[in-house]
């Protein structure tokens, strides 16, 4: 291929980025977001408001901004990624002086229009600034242990500033995320077995720095029928309303443990239970099923990359949707510990919904760019 064929090459235009988009995952992502509009629909009593309405224009505008993100070129997501985690890092910076309180916690900024919260908008610029580090290394200087300082610190920063708003959920996320990141970048193992010693060695200091509620909730997941009124109440109530469903759920509309109000948080957190209720066993399997799909689907378009960059990127996206998922059955199986964490694209919320689909914009850009080689330097060569 001559220099001038092998430009017009890369020089993909926004017409044939369009046709190049994955359209089988948007429709696997319509679908889950539907599933979550039919039960905000079902958590508002048969009523579009207060919830379902508002999460449809989310998606709206999430969608849009989704599509935008996978049609630029995916140099320039290279070439800012350090900009784009600097502002999240400022954002996150600016909580701890004009973050709005709210449920115990400071995590938000007022928007006015909408309630900013940065810690989500940190989970994909971490992906990314940590994509863009690890690209420019060879095998041989990942395993230098002078070359992880930089990550580490980008890593431990946005963490404690998550743990001091308080939010262990969101800072137990970047944590797990970035580290499933440092795995597939190709350090070694035994660096793993050598921090998850100091971790564990270090459980008494973490667990004196932990907040009483946060405390409460590691005793109740051990427990939940000490305090079945108080600290156990969401989770013995969540494990009623999973029972209470069977195989075939009570029907959509007709969950008793929601309707009537005993269900707490049944719009965000608790959302999977309410589903469950209405639709039982087959229903929660064909829903973990079809997150399953997603990350099956997001990991095979990580594959096909030919960029480092961009198979971390997918990667790193694909993971940190995992976990959202997996924390959030967990906990409201009562597998893990309450800690706040929403199920993608089906709980209530504006900042998650619209990191969860920029997220899949990042994926899509790697998708249309497969075939798109960027060497350590930045420059790139297509097949």
């Amino acid at each position: 291929m001559s220099m001038r064929d092998r430009q017009h090459s890369n020089a993909m235009t926004l017409s044939q980025r369009f046709w190049q988009l994955n359209w089988i995952l948007i429709l696997l992502i319509c679908a889950l977001a539907s599933i979550g509009f039919a039960m905000l629909y079902s958590a508002g009593n048969g009523s579009y408001t207060p919830w379902a309405e508002r999460q449809m224009v989310r998606f709206a505008i999430g969608m849009g901004l989704m599509l935008a993100i996978a049609l630029t070129d995916i140099r320039l997501w290279l070439r800012y990624a350090y900009l784009f985690y600097a502002i999240a890092l400022i954002l996150l910076i600016a909580v701890e002086f004009a973050g709005t309180v709210g449920m115990g916690a400071q995590r938000w900024i007022d928007l006015k229009f909408f309630h900013l919260q940065p810690s989500e908008i940190m989970k994909v610029a971490l992906v990314l600034s940590l994509a863009r580090y690890f690209h420019r290394l060879s095998l041989e200087d990942v395993t230098r242990l002078t070359q992880l300082l930089f990550p580490i610190l980008l890593v431990a920063a946005p963490t404690v500033l998550v743990l001091r708003q308080p939010d262990l959920g969101t800072a137990l996320l970047l944590l797990i995320g970035s580290t499933a990141m440092f795995f597939l970048a190709g350090v070694r193992i035994w660096k793993f077995i050598l921090i998850g010693l100091i971790g564990l060695a270090s459980i008494p200091l973490g667990w004196a720095m932990l907040h009483t509620y946060q405390k409460n909730r590691v005793m109740t997941f051990l427990s939940p029928e000490s305090d079945p009124l108080g600290a156990g109440y969401h989770i013995l109530q969540s494990k009623i309303a999973l029972g209470s469903g069977g195989v075939f759920g009570n029907g959509f509309l007709q969950g008793t443990q929601s309707h009537l109000r005993f269900l707490p948080e049944m719009q965000t957190d608790f959302i999977f239970t309410m589903y469950a209720e209405e639709f039982g066993l087959i229903g929660g399997l064909f829903l973990i099923a079809l997150y399953a799909t997603i990350v099956i689907y997001g990991f095979a378009i990580a594959m096909r990359s030919r960029s480092h960059f961009g198979r971390l990127v997918a990667m790193g996206v694909v993971t940190t949707f995992f976990l959202y998922a997996f924390m959030n059955i967990a906990m409201v199986m009562g597998l893990i510990p309450v800690v706040g964490v929403p199920l993608p694209l089906i709980s209530y919320g504006g900042t998650a919904m619209m990191t969860v689909l920029i997220g899949f914009g990042l994926l899509m850009n790697v998708y249309i760019h497969r075939d798109m080689w960027i060497s350590r330097y930045g420059n790139d060569h297509s097949s």
